[in-house]
């Protein structure tokens, strides 16, 4: 079988498609083409008054790309709703491989120093593609 790489993940992401495994420890990947995707259009958002007051004044304070390979192990943990993951270690593998090359990236929310929250997802041609 032929190796997945880095690039066949670039090039998945700029058709809509994405790699899952079925566990943390499995290492067969497939890709997964949904028949729909969501799309949040950046250019022209408002955000309320009151939001950004309240964001403003919360505790909390949003970093990017501080914690990459944390936020990536936090979202493969299992939890009370889900006792597996679909982010196996050789997907973990290549999403900071991308990360390494500038197109993968990480939103964190910090409560002081301890991480509470965030995100991590590919960026190519101006669109970020969050997982």
């Amino acid at each position: 079988m032929q190796e997945f790489t880095l690039d066949d993940l670039v090039q998945c992401y700029r058709t809509g498609i994405f790699p899952m495994s079925d566990a943390r420890d499995d290492e067969t990947l497939f890709l997964v083409d949904p028949p729909l995707r969501g799309i949040l259009p950046l250019e022209g958002v408002h955000v309320p008054s009151r939001l950004a007051r309240t964001v403003r004044n919360t505790p909390f304070t949003v970093k990017i790309d501080t914690a990459f390979r944390q936020v990536i192990e936090l979202c493969a943990e299992s939890a009370a709703d889900r006792e597996s993951t679909w982010i196996s270690h050789s997907i973990q593998s290549l999403y900071e491989a991308l990360f390494a090359r500038g197109l993968a990236h990480s939103v964190e929310v910090w409560d002081g120093t301890q991480l509470v929250g965030g995100l991590y997802g590919v960026a190519i041609n101006g669109a970020f593609f969050g997982e």
